[in-house]
């Protein structure tokens, strides 16, 4: 179902129930997944990814307030790689505010929370798990930078990111994904850098790395 911006959650978005017949890789229940698409993508972007990381997961798929160019966003940028800090703070906490009353409408449970994100999502990912610590259960990060570096560092201690980077990324240099794992070791996140041969765009052996992963990592605390 597609909800409209002006509803009581706040974002335009797609929610998908878990389907209890299929349930969880290995018999697990699985996550449920939040789906943070790039620039220019939307609410249904993500749903194929999330189906094949997780069949039978809910998936739960906000689209991005920010137009750039008429292209969806999730916060401002002010160049290519150059973030719009102030924005990207705020976008996060009014992110973070939609996760925590979609979870209490749709009934989640907020304990198998994994964010995918790639790209422009992928970094408003980052910035969930620095400023929003203990909110997602673990992240999936493809294609992210460093979103920013805060002065102290939040407790992501209990927290699993899998961040997939690729070695000829035009857009995310190697040396900024090595340090967004850094980052988030620093914090206490069970990080996995996962390397690809490629540049920005995703590749199939990738994305049954990360649900491999995945299937290691979603269950509840």
């Amino acid at each position: 179902m597609t909800r409209p911006a002006s509803d009581e959650l706040g974002f335009t978005h797609r929610f998908l129930a878990a389907d209890p017949a299929i349930g969880g890789r290995g018999g697990r229940t699985p996550p449920v997944l939040l789906l943070l698409h790039g620039t220019g993508g939307n609410e249904d972007d993500l749903l194929p990814l999330g189906r094949t990381l997780a069949p039978g997961a809910a998936l739960l798929s906000p689209r991005g307030k920010v137009l750039e160019h008429g292209m969806p966003r999730f916060f401002r940028r002010l160049a290519e790689g150059v973030f719009d800090l102030p924005d990207l703070i705020a976008r996060t906490h009014d992110l973070a505010k939609f996760i925590r009353a979609a979870v209490t409408h749709y009934g989640l449970d907020s304990e198998r929370l994994v964010a995918v994100g790639f790209s422009n999502g992928a970094n408003i990912g980052g910035s969930l798990l620095l400023l929003h610590p203990g909110l997602l259960r673990a992240a999936i990060l493809l294609r992210a930078m460093v979103p920013f570096e805060p002065d102290v560092l939040p407790d992501l201690k209990g927290t699993a990111v899998f961040v997939s980077a690729g070695r000829t990324d035009p857009i995310v240099p190697p040396s900024n994904s090595e340090r967004l794992a850094a980052l988030l070791r620093e914090a206490g996140a069970d990080v996995t850098l996962a390397w690809q041969p490629g540049g920005h765009n995703l590749t199939g052996p990738e994305v049954e790395a990360a649900g491999r992963w995945l299937a290691k990592h979603s269950g509840a605390r």
